[in-house]
């Protein structure tokens, strides 16, 4: 293939004189080509004319093409050390000027962005959208909170050598090639055959707007979907974490007992799901309430350590020695338990006036009990208690735990958390909204109340499935509310 050869094929893809495009290339992809590298980027200058812009990327080892362009007599550089671009042509100073002045790498202010607002095109040749970094200026205009910040020294255009922290930049992976299809069947993308390789051209306005209208929806519109690919989760747990702290009013953890049974390997799962906060219940497969003081100190201060605080301790029964546990309680820095209904008064009596924030949880107690022993609760403890809704234990006390127990025990006017799991009549645990617990209508009537206590995933009692699950499901289940 010759010069002359590739320009009458960039014509027929859709490039004209005076047009910008910025190239992403591989140039092997070409096959054998008279004249080499510099024969290529001349084709394109010819096409595009003396008015028209030749822009690539060179802010790393991106292929012998861009190095062409950047050594190029006539090239201009972008000012900024992080997505650096070089352009020839009439509008290559007004594109790669003020780069460094930008807020991030890509994203207003800076020469991708020019790109699109001049009508200016995105041509890949011989690559795929891997390689389409105009991408990323979409996720930067998204300010989506998986992204990170980057700070590298460098010299200004003043001369001055200055480190400046550039916003929203990018990560290691992104599933930019499963956005190929959206181009294709929203028809802003012409394709073809030049030489060996495939030869894809887009208007980078249409692009990014079309992204835009995507990633609105859905924010992790550029991750991949692999359980496998840390980047991917670490970035969907991000986007989940920013949900729920900026769009709900409720505070989430999960179990212990869900989220794993070594305090590192529930840490790693916690993170990798977007949760900051975790109920203990059992460790190791035993109750954390036996834990002596010491060692359940070192478990709390082990997972403040990875910015993981503890909601409560759950304590599947009240154990002969209250006293002791509730000291050790206080003394590892627990703030709040969560307990069955004590039935004896010297009990109840035990935890008058313990400066931890009491919690008591249904058991499988009908609700016309459970709101005669709140009430007897309430006159006699000066701390601050709260009522702990199980669904799943009203299911066993064969109630319907949002039309009768909820409605009956007028429970919003105590409940301080939610026990998000579910289970059928014969007490048999299932997904979320896949049972009788009415875990859906709870949840939508907490949140018509803009509800600030906890939802614990898993909490009193077995979830069939991962805490990866049970996000995914809790997730699903937001959405449909």
């Amino acid at each position: 293939m010759n010069s002359q050869e590739l320009s009458a094929a960039l014509r027929e893809l859709g490039l004209q004189r005076g047009d910008i495009v910025l190239l992403h290339s591989s140039f092997v992809s070409l096959g054998e080509f008279e004249g080499g590298p510099e024969a290529v980027v001349e084709a394109f200058l010819q096409v595009l004319g003396p008015k028209g812009t030749l822009l690539a990327p060179v802010f790393g080892d991106l292929g012998i093409l861009t190095n062409v362009v950047r050594q190029h007599p006539k090239a201009v550089i972008s000012t900024a050390p992080v997505g650096t671009l070089a352009a020839i042509g009439a509008k290559a100073k007004e594109i790669c000027e003020d780069h460094w002045k930008a807020e991030t790498a890509h994203g207003e202010g800076t020469p991708f962005l020019k790109i699109a607002d001049l009508g200016g095109y995105i041509c890949l040749l011989g690559v795929d959208q891997d390689r389409n970094t105009t991408l990323h200026s979409v996720e930067a205009l998204l300010r989506l909170p998986y992204l990170g910040t980057t700070a590298p020294k460098f010299t200004a255009p003043n001369g001055k050598r200055i480190a400046k922290v550039w916003k929203y930049y990018p990560g290691p992976h992104r599933d930019f090639i499963g956005l190929d299809h959206y181009f294709r069947e929203a028809g802003i993308m012409t394709k073809q055959r030049i030489g060996n390789a495939e030869v894809r051209l887009l208007k980078a306005r249409d692009m990014i707007d079309l992204c835009l209208e995507i990633g609105q929806s859905d924010p992790a519109f550029a991750l991949c979907d692999n359980p496998n690919c840390e980047a991917c989760v670490r970035q969907r747990a991000d986007l989940f974490a920013h949900r729920i702290k900026t769009q709900e009013s409720f505070r989430l953890s999960a179990s212990s007992r869900l989220a794993g049974r070594y305090v590192p390997e529930i840490i790693d799962n916690l993170k990798a799901n977007g949760l900051s906060a975790v109920e203990l219940d059992f460790l190791r497969g035993r109750s954390a309430v036996i834990l002596p003081v010491d060692k359940l100190t070192g478990v709390v201060a082990e997972f403040a350590a990875a910015g993981i605080s503890v909601s409560a301790l759950r304590a599947p029964a009240i154990p002969a020695d209250i006293d002791r546990m509730l000291a050790a309680i206080r003394d590892a820095g627990i703030s709040r338990i969560i307990l069955p209904f004590p039935y004896f008064e010297d009990t109840l009596n035990k935890i008058t006036g313990t400066d931890l924030a009491v919690s008591f949880v249904n058991t499988g107690q009908a609700t016309v009990d459970i709101v005669r022993m709140i009430t007897n609760i309430r006159k006699k403890l000066s701390c601050s208690c709260s009522f702990t809704f199980n669904p799943k234990n009203f299911v066993l006390a064969n109630e319907n735990p949002f039309l009768y127990s909820w409605r009956v025990g007028r429970f919003i006017k105590t409940t301080g958390q939610l026990d998000i799991l579910d289970a059928s009549w014969d007490t048999v645990s299932t997904g979320l909204a896949g049972g009788n617990a009415e875990i859906k209508e709870l949840v939508s009537i907490l949140r018509c109340h803009n509800f600030n206590g906890w939802f614990t995933l898993g909490g009193g009692g077995s979830y069939p499935g991962s805490l990866s699950d049970a996000v995914r499901a809790f997730t699903e289940l937001l959405d449909t509310i």
